[in-house]
């Protein structure tokens, strides 16, 4: 072996003619985690993304997805992201679905040029909600008065210890349809013509397994990463992971920090859970 054979195998990305393909795990919900301890952020995501479209000699990236959605904001956020870079680098996108791509998480799906899916997968939910708790008859009960000072007549902006108002209402209509309709554009626009679905389902908010998905054009395959990448690349490809699990997160804590830290995260873990009972799973 030469020296520069011998350089050259220790190149990121380059293993003398094999195929190399980046990967990046989009798992959990969508949204930013105060001190960074979870959740699906561009914040989060742009260095490893960025280390994914740079890798050198990467054939295409993939995206592995297991999210129930989140922050439509973020979605948004990170989806532009891989878009900017898959353009700025010329390399195609394909993103494989493993428990859930749904809500955020399809949005995040959309991204990709091509989407697979396990038959088992839960695909779609495209579509807003907000909910929340009243607690109006509850504090009276308790013999508890609700007392909000503000300078602003909507900055007690459905406030749960008061009744709904049809003017918070309103708002709250026009915020959702205004997100709604940004989703519906980018599916639109990333899938176009290999839906084979009405609109007034496929935007109807239910979600579909990952077979009935691929029927219908919300996912163009069915498989697995490893055997759907072998099968276009050959069996000598190389998957390299850009952002592995980090270590044990109380293991970078000081003492001072733990106590918010575990707030943070088992909050976070509830908020997952809930969101993914929604699905069943």
């Amino acid at each position: 072996m030469t020296l520069l054979e011998d350089r050259l195998r220790t190149l990121p990305g380059l293993r003398f003619g094999r195929p190399v393909v980046a990967v990046v795990r989009l798992a959990g919900v969508v949204g930013r985690l105060p001190l960074g301890r979870g959740g699906l952020s561009l914040a989060g995501l742009d260095r490893p993304l960025r280390r994914a479209f740079a890798m050198r000699g990467a054939r295409a990236v993939a995206l592995v997805i297991d999210s129930p959605g989140g922050s439509a904001a973020q979605a948004s956020l990170i989806a532009a992201r891989i878009r900017a870079l898959a353009a700025e680098k010329e390399l195609p996108v394909l993103a494989f679905v493993e428990d859930i791509a749904a809500s955020g998480g399809y949005w995040l799906a959309c991204a990709a040029d091509e989407i697979h899916a396990d038959p088992c997968s839960i695909v779609g939910s495209i579509g807003v909600i907000s909910a929340g708790f009243g607690f109006t008859e509850a504090i009276t009960r308790l013999g508890i008065e609700r007392r909000v000072h503000t300078k602003g007549e909507r900055k007690a902006f459905l406030d749960p210890f008061r009744e709904e108002r049809p003017e918070d209402l309103a708002v709250l209509d026009e915020l959702q349809g205004d997100v709604y309709e940004r989703f519906k554009a980018f599916v639109r626009e990333r899938r176009g013509s290999r839906l084979r679905i009405a609109e007034e389902e496929l935007f109807s908010g239910r979600v579909w397994s990952g077979e009935t998905a691929a029927a219908i054009g919300l996912v163009d395959g069915l498989g697995e990463m490893r055997s759907v990448l072998r099968e276009r690349y050959g069996e000598k490809l190389r998957l390299r992971l850009v952002n592995p699990p980090r270590q044990a997160w109380w293991r970078s804590l000081t003492p001072g920090g733990a106590s918010e830290a575990l707030a943070d995260a088992l909050l976070y873990r509830i908020e997952e859970r809930l969101l993914r009972s929604r699905y069943g799973l």
